[in-house]
């Protein structure tokens, strides 16, 4: 599968894996401050951006594609980031090729599996008529009756284009995720850990990270770990702290 990717910047390489409904662009104003000290790959993960699409969607097919990626751009040995489902992405790429990535940073997810906490807004975003729909705010409104808050809207609606017909589609592929939502709750696991240097990144409001997971999963798979929370910040990490976000990756990655 052929990745749709945006390439900035020069130095070491960094590839940065986007979360579940998201794309590329939601880490558009991080990656530019790290371009100025990276070069900084943004990737839409299969099903969703402007990449294809497809029926298949797990983590071992998922690593896969940015391997590919990797070695179609002759990428010399990146770091690799990767935010919610995009850190087990990065995750199991790590697990699986060890020798393909310099360091691993995992942004507010733990390697376990997660039960299902999408159905709302997989709903919500099923129940949405595209058809009738003649401006954006005409989806806004149809969205509010099901999730009130503007921020987690505006994050979705950024999935919505116009087509050749002036009319509304999707970027993503959301049948396809929602078919394959057990798939991406799934848990990251491997008989061997990965012995290279791992940041996990954690909101210090949000509950995807616990105490547990840090003395289990996390360490258990990752052996040079170091886990960082940022006070105050929710899961979406990198939009709410992005100064404190690039400090710790920066300084993780010059060390």
């Amino acid at each position: 599968m052929k990745l749709h990717y945006k390439e900035m910047g020069h130095g070491q390489p960094l590839l940065i894996l986007h979360g579940l409904f998201g794309t590329l662009d939601n880490w558009q104003t991080l990656a530019k401050r790290l371009a100025e000290h990276y070069n900084v790959f943004l990737v839409d993960l299969r099903n969703h951006g402007r990449s294809p699409h497809a029926d298949e969607h797990t983590y071992e097919l998922m690593a896969e594609d940015v391997l590919e990626l990797i070695d179609d751009l002759n990428i010399p040995t990146p770091a690799i980031m990767g935010h919610s489902m995009g850190g087990k992405v990065a995750m199991k790429f790590a697990l699986t090729h060890p020798t393909r990535l310099t360091k691993l940073i995992v942004v507010d997810i733990a390697p376990k599996a997660y039960p299902p906490h999408h159905d709302e807004i997989i709903e919500a975003l099923k129940s949405i008529d595209l058809s009738t729909a003649t401006k954006r705010s005409d989806i806004d409104e149809q969205l509010a009756k099901s999730i009130s808050q503007p921020d987690v809207r505006l994050f979705l609606m950024k999935n919505i284009y116009r087509l050749e017909d002036n009319t509304f589609g999707w970027r993503m592929n959301l049948n396809g995720l929602d078919t394959n939502y057990e798939n991406i709750s799934a848990a990251i696991t491997s008989d061997v850990p990965f012995k290279k240097s791992a940041l996990f990144i954690k909101g210090g409001r949000s509950r995807y990270i616990t105490q547990e997971d840090q003395y289990t999963s996390i360490e258990h798979l990752f052996t040079q770990v170091e886990i960082e929370t940022i006070p105050g910040a929710g899961h979406w990490v990198h939009a709410e702290a992005p100064d404190q976000v690039f400090e710790l990756v920066h300084n993780f990655l010059t060390h």
